[in-house]
């Protein structure tokens, strides 16, 4: 009896063993339709300029170039510290020998070219919802951009967020390529959507996060705390926002609040990238925050 009972138990922990094994496998896009894909090197920029690329990839220096995408800045969360890795066109540290699929396939779904979990300290949470074409332009233009030769440092996690196999279990949780916001919008407020759920992934700071990590699409962009612990990162929807259109574009472009205050910390980076793109551009996202309040 004991044996058939400790037979059983064991053909049941592998069942449940093959289960988790499959739901936590990657699930990249088809390779043949990503690399059919022209990439546009020239649109690839403003691609580059949305998505805010530098922000984490420049390197660690305050005045690093933000076209050398060497790595090396820290990232805290509760889970441990992430370190954002060389993207740079170098082939031997960098992403120098990726394909165009392989590329796509890590900035959207957050899987390696060695058909391994990225963490989604990584923001692809946000740019699974980007169009593959801008992903291939992005990829023409960073293919473009200086090499640099600096090896790229392992995250400091603790088990068992060490375990990259758990974020697959974590992926068939909560990622999903739906919007947030559905509802019916102008063509400048879904332009706005684009850019900010998607390319510049707003909610990835500005939004809070359950215990697992994953944003809590019901207090969508009204604020979080900063994960270093230091202050909190402010509401850019909801009652708590009263910026205007006007107040927003020109914050965008120019890093001046409507208090006359200037845009600090890791913000400071993203209107770096944001403030060269069309002004146009910066409407439209200050269109949809507008409609999000």
């Amino acid at each position: 009896m004991l044996r058939k009972t400790l037979i059983t138990v064991a053909l049941t922990g592998l069942a449940l063993g093959g289960v988790l094994w499959w739901l936590s496998a990657p699930d990249p896009l088809d390779a043949r339709s990503l690399d059919a894909l022209q990439g546009d090197a020239e649109q690839g920029r403003a691609v580059y300029l949305a998505a805010g690329c530098a922000s984490c990839h420049k390197g660690p220096e305050r005045d690093a170039d933000p076209l050398v995408l060497s790595g090396g800045r820290s990232f805290a969360s509760d889970f441990g510290t992430f370190i954002a890795p060389n993207i740079s066109p170098d082939p031997e540290n960098g992403i120098g020998t990726w394909t165009q699929a392989a590329f796509i396939n890590a900035v959207m779904r957050g899987v390696s070219p060695e058909g391994k979990h990225y963490y989604p300290a990584f923001p692809y949470t946000s740019y699974i919802r980007a169009d593959p074409q801008d992903m291939a332009d992005l990829y023409a233009y960073m293919m473009t951009l200086p090499s640099d030769a600096n090896p790229s440092r392992p995250h400091d996690l603790g088990f068992p967020f060490n375990i990259r196999r758990g974020v697959g279990l974590w992926k068939a949780l909560f990622l999903t390529e739906d919007w947030v916001t559905t509802d019916d919008l102008t063509e400048q407020e879904a332009r706005g959507r684009y850019l900010s759920e998607a390319l510049a992934h707003c909610a990835e700071c500005h939004t809070p996060r359950n215990a697992l990590g994953a944003l809590d699409t019901d207090r969508w962009l009204l604020g979080a705390p900063n994960p270093s612990g230091r202050g909190r990162i402010p509401a850019i929807a909801g009652d708590e926002f009263d910026w205007t259109a006007f107040d927003i574009s020109a914050y965008l472009e120019t890093g001046f609040t409507p208090d006359f205050d200037v845009v600090g910390g890791t913000m400071a980076d993203v209107v770096n990238s944001l403030q060269h793109l069309d002004k146009s551009e910066l409407d439209a996202i200050a269109a949809f925050l507008l409609h999000v309040r």
